[in-house]
Formats: structure tokens, sequence, C-alpha cells
């Protein structure tokens, strides 16, 4: 049986994503275990809340090298929000500081106008970029709930699963081997976000 392990950092919305599991069938477990994180099959970071508040978290917690150990194993990631921005070289939040640096790229802040306040916060549609296997039975124009005053900006387009339009065009969600993270909170986004935790749940 495939154990997902929702990794505890000490902050996010990891009740959310964990009953998003169950409505699709699978159990979650929320833990900063170190021997649970290496035995599980696949690992999920959520979270809501400050860049360098996550990545002091993490290095607390020893958990970075945790997550960078596993990825680099191959076991499949994935990240929602916080769990997509920490992947990234560096944030500009609240000044400069380094991710994780799994992603070359960098995450930057929305420039507000008089038709799009900061946060962006809400349901907007997605836009597929290429064919990524944890989007089955997703299709462009879905919709995907939001929140977030940033959003990361790849070096590599190649990265690039799906992007989205708030005043400019976003990268809502990368793919790449074992990694596969989204801005948009599928656990928030009723069918099409379960559909995908249960994909992801469905490939361990």
């Amino acid at each position: 049986m495939s154990k997902i392990v929702i990794v505890d950092y000490g902050m996010g919305n990891l009740r959310n994503v964990q009953r998003g599991f169950e409505k699709v069938g699978f159990d979650a477990k929320v833990t900063r275990s170190r021997k649970e994180i290496e035995d599980a099959s696949g690992i999920v970071l959520p979270g809501v809340g400050a860049f360098r508040d996550c990545m002091v978290n993490l290095d607390r917690y020893r958990l970075a090298e945790l997550i960078l150990g596993s990825i680099k194993k191959g076991k499949p990631y994935l990240g929602i929000c916080l769990g997509l921005q920490i992947l990234f070289s560096e944030s500009e939040e609240f000044g400069l500081h380094k991710g994780l640096d799994v992603v070359k790229g960098k995450v930057v802040r929305f420039r507000p106008d008089p038709e799009h306040k900061v946060p962006h916060m809400g349901w907007n549609t997605i836009e597929v970029k290429k064919k990524v296997p944890m989007l089955q039975g997703i299709k462009n124009g879905d919709f995907f709930y939001f929140v977030h005053s940033y959003y990361v900006v790849p070096d590599e387009e190649d990265w690039v699963g799906t992007s989205t339009s708030y005043g400019t065009s976003f990268t809502s969600s990368i793919w790449k081997d074992n990694i596969f993270a989204t801005q948009f909170h599928p656990e928030k986004s009723q069918d099409k976000g379960l559909k995908i935790l249960e994909t992801f749940a469905r490939s361990l």
C-alpha cells in the first residue's frame, strides 16, 4: 500500500490537504518524522504563509535535507502554493531569501493595478502548456482556487505545466520527472482539484 506523507513544518493548511486525500479514498499522514518521510511512497508539501518563515522552519526541523534527499532519489513530490515556491532558487518576499534551489528561478510579487488587487485570491482558469501526467482529466479553461501575492518565474520554460493570467501571465504549475507542484490549491478546488490529488495518489 502506498504511503503518502504530508510534511509537517509547523505552518500551512496541512489538515485540509489530508482531508482532500481522504475524500478520494487515500490515507495521508501528517508528520515530520525522518523515518516516515524516508519510508513514504510520495511526499506532499502544502502551505500558506511567508517564504522566509517556511524555509526557517524547514531548517529548524531538519526537513530541508530530507525533502531534497527524497527528490534526488526520484520520490514523487507534490508541492502546493508555498510547496511550489520553496523549490525555487530565491524569493523576493520580505527581502531576498534562498530557497531549496531545485528549480532555477525566482519568486516575485504581483504588481497591483486598478483591475488586479494583490493578493490574487479566488477562482481563475489555467492554460495547459504541455502534457502533464498529474493533470489527467484537466483541460484548458478549468477553474482552480488561488490565494497568493507572489508567483514563480522558472529560468527554463520546460518546467512550466500550466499558466494563468492575472494582470500578467504567470506559471501556475510546474512538472518535470518526479516533481509536480501547483500555485493553486487542489484541496480547495472542488472536483478538479480532488482529481489531481487522486491522480497523484494513484501514481505511487
